[in-house]
């Protein structure tokens, strides 16, 4: 499923979620009644659809986000590319291997069923 096609219904992305109106769209800076008014099939503003992608779907806190880390970003983009791409690689692996461990040390936790 295209990323367009997730946020042509926030209603799912939200109920899949979990999380009531207030909550959802209260994340992203949207009133309650504004985003029932999407979720009712009234079009989102671009700015909004960029929101909802970043925090929803691609599960992004943008609260811990500042200009500083764009303007740095945005640095090596233009004037490392070669170290921008092996950091993202190398943050990508990272984040994939605390997933790893994260989800082995949860199926250890778990109880064994034993049979009777």
């Amino acid at each position: 499923m295209k990323t367009s096609d997730k946020l042509s219904n926030p209603r799912e992305i939200r109920r899949r979620l979990g999380l009531n109106q207030q909550q959802f769209w209260g994340m992203i800076g949207v009133t309650q009644s504004g985003g029932s008014r999407y979720e009712s099939g009234r079009a989102m503003p671009k700015p909004v659809q960029h929101l909802l992608r970043l925090v929803h779907v691609d599960r992004i806190d943008i609260s811990r986000i500042s200009r500083a880390d764009y303007e740095v970003v945005s640095f090596l983009k233009g004037t490392r590319p070669e170290l921008y791409k092996k950091l993202r690689t190398q943050a990508t692996e990272a984040g994939r291997a605390t997933t790893r461990t994260v989800t082995a040390a949860a199926k250890r936790a778990a109880p064994v069923a034993r049979h009777a």
